[in-house]
């Protein structure tokens, strides 16, 4: 077992020979992403961005669930929409570079998979999951924030288009069986332990098959599935107008707190934008 940083109790990194397996270690929070844990995570996927000797990778949670978003505790702490906006910007280069490794990446999904998790998820190659697995983004009856477009994209690109607009407009979870109907699921295993079983065999075909042709397929369908740099600038304005906002301080405090938030009445409180 190797450990990153002294944040690894969190993130746990196992390598054995070509397998590199990455384990969300936040049970207690539904493995939650905390900042720490998206920094080690970035560590660990540069150091593999130039290993040859790693074929495949792995990305799991423990205590039965995948990850259910970011730690909200973190957005209490932002005073203005640029804020969540920079920090925005910090996951999505992380999750660009994941999506960028040459190896396969392999999401083992057991339970939820919401938010920072499922964002986590459509970023690797494939997807395998326990039948008991919910996917979503919840997100208008939470927090009141916003997807970046890349996360967007990505998510279109896993779930559709029709789909996706239903998770995010209705705020309601995907099972897995529905996930594998669409596609985006390779498997969906009846236990953890017919998901570990599957996710083995998932990577032993991949260490069976050509390495260049893999990472060549890898190479052309990221320039396929590419954001589009344009827009860039037009999705951090729409952003940080979204986190800047009382809908979104109210979400949080709300999520804190541990009661529904009342986004009717404080954004009908808040001035239009100009």
């Amino acid at each position: 077992m190797r450990h990153p940083d002294a944040e690894s109790d969190e993130l746990l990194i196992d390598r054995d020979g070509p397998v590199v397996t990455v384990t969300f270690n936040r049970p207690h929070r539904r493995n939650a992403f905390t900042t720490a844990m998206y920094d080690a995570l970035r560590s660990e996927v540069d150091a593999l961005a130039d290993d040859t000797r790693v074929r495949a990778v792995v990305l799991r949670g423990a205590g039965g669930a995948f990850a259910a978003g970011n730690d909200i505790g973190e957005f209490a702490a932002m005073t203005s929409g640029a804020e969540a906006v920079a920090y925005e910007a910090r996951v999505q280069e992380l999750l660009g570079s994941l999506s960028a490794l040459p190896q396969v990446t392999i999401a083992a999904v057991d339970g939820l998979c919401v938010g920072g998790g499922l964002a986590v998820a459509t970023c690797c190659d494939l997807r395998i999951a326990t039948a008991s697995s919910r996917f979503g983004y919840p997100i208008a009856r939470t927090l009141g924030n916003a997807l970046s477009r890349a996360l967007l994209e990505r998510c279109v690109h896993v779930f559709g288009e029709s789909l996706t607009r239903q998770m995010l407009l209705t705020s309601r979870l995907v099972d897995a069986d529905r996930a594998y109907t669409i596609g985006a699921l390779l498997a969906v295993c009846p236990s953890r332990a017919e998901l570990d079983t599957e996710v083995a065999s998932v990577v032993e075909g991949v260490l069976q098959a050509a390495p260049l042709t893999l990472r060549a397929t890898k190479q052309q369908l990221g320039a396929i599935t590419a954001t589009d740099p344009a827009g860039r600038a037009d999705d951090d304005a729409l952003l940080e107008q979204v986190y800047g906002s009382a809908g979104f301080r109210e979400g949080v405090r709300a999520f804190l707190a541990k009661e529904p938030p009342r986004f009717a009445d404080v954004e009908a409180s808040e001035p239009p934008a100009s």
